[in-house]
């Protein structure tokens, strides 16, 4: 069975922004997957958080468990959160100058009508203080609706050059 990947959708910022907004995303793949380049500005740290929502649902529906490797390795869990919460997943204003960190998202089934889980898999390069971060996340989306909108935001604003690329993957 092939596997194809479709660019349903991209965004490269020209300016410092709070988010990127993915709409009207078609029902007619299988999964989805969400890759970022990102960079952060106006947290006053050298590392940001990834987060997520779908459909505009900001009730309490979202879960997560991550596990975050520095040199050592962290583990949290968060559940019943208004949004999908990645720590350590994106470059701050105070790492290494003009460095962006890397993320994809993968959402299985996405028009389902399940709860959707999806995973996150981040690595975050700061040369400044050699202390690299690579966060691995299982997460859950509590709602049976097909997801048509991704909003994703930070902590703090995405600066110019950060990247978002939606892709739509059919297996056929």
């Amino acid at each position: 069975m092939a596997v194809t990947y479709t660019l349903i959708s991209s965004s490269v910022l020209s300016s410092t922004t709070a988010s990127v907004t993915f709409s009207s995303i078609p029902a007619t793949y299988t999964d989805l997957m969400l890759k970022v380049s990102g960079r952060s500005v106006g947290n006053g740290e050298w590392f940001g958080s990834l987060r997520l929502r779908f459909n505009s649902d900001t009730a309490t529906n979202y879960s997560v468990r991550s596990m975050t490797a520095t040199p050592s390795v962290g583990y949290g869990e968060e559940t019943s959160i208004s949004f999908f919460y990645g720590a350590y997943a994106i470059n701050g204003e105070n790492g290494t100058a003009n460095t962006f960190s890397n993320a994809e998202i993968y959402i299985p089934s996405y028009t389902a009508n399940q709860e959707k889980p999806f995973s996150m898999s981040a690595a975050v390069e700061n040369s400044a203080t050699s202390q690299p971060f690579r966060t691995e996340s299982a997460s859950l989306w509590r709602n049976t609706a097909a997801i048509s909108t991704i909003l994703v935001y930070s902590d703090a604003n995405f600066v110019s050059g950060s990247s978002f690329y939606l892709y739509g993957i059919k297996n056929s």
